[in-house]
């Protein structure tokens, strides 16, 4: 099993969006669960949206006692929306603690840094989570705001993922259809909307193996 937590304590950063997502991409081929654990709840709101047709299962807890449990449920993935605050400190340290990688989404804003580097200094590191920056809502109109971004992020030392997810109405419109990227309509718009998804997961999922990879030849070394 994975956990993975995607937080910031910016809000409007596509948090839920972000965590929907990619639960959705890796549902394609694993049994997953995600776990509002926002006090906005968001992400339990959109899947009631949805009259159970999500392709994977829902919860919401805030007991840092369950939390710590999470490895031992029955799933392949267990993605967790976090509050978009540093608030609730409990509940933040029992995932982080338990969490394998932490997705930390971020729109390319410069103003958004200061807060994204907060949180990964005050709550990301010291907790020893690996983790990688998602640059988000990206406007591919102004594709020098998304170079900004990186040459920023590259300069703080900070990881981040190679690839970024653009800015799209099909997006905005998702929570209130109940739908996630796999669920999009058949045209050109969704269809690039859903492959953005898509890379970020592959990179992440390539990580890991990578990770794993490395692992196995040190213990035959």
């Amino acid at each position: 099993m994975r956990i993975i937590a995607v937080a910031g304590q910016k809000g409007g950063v596509g948090k839920t969006t972000t965590a929907m997502n990619l639960a959705a991409v890796a549902a394609e081929g694993a049994r997953v669960l995600l776990v509002d654990v926002d006090p906005q709840q968001s992400a339990t709101w959109w899947a009631d949206q949805s009259d159970d047709n999500l392709p994977f299962d829902v919860a919401d807890d805030t007991d840092p006692n369950n939390l710590a449990r999470l490895r031992a449920l029955p799933y392949d993935f267990v993605f967790v929306d976090t509050p978009g605050s540093l608030e609730g400190q409990a509940v933040i340290d029992a995932v982080l603690r338990n969490a394998d990688f932490a997705v930390l989404p971020t729109d390319p804003a410069a103003l958004a840094i200061g807060p994204l580097m907060r949180t990964i200094k005050q709550v990301v590191v010291p907790r020893g989570v690996d983790y990688k920056v998602l640059i988000n809502k990206v406007d591919p109109r102004i594709p020098s705001k998304l170079e900004e971004a990186r040459d920023l992020l590259d300069a703080a030392g900070v990881s981040r993922f190679a690839n970024h997810v653009r800015m799209y109405s099909v997006h905005e419109r998702a929570p209130i259809e109940g739908k996630v990227v796999t669920q999009y309509d058949n045209d050109l718009r969704s269809a690039r909307a859903a492959d953005d998804y898509r890379r970020i997961a592959v990179e992440m999922f390539a990580g890991w193996t990578m990770t794993t990879e490395s692992a196995a030849l040190t213990e035959v070394n």
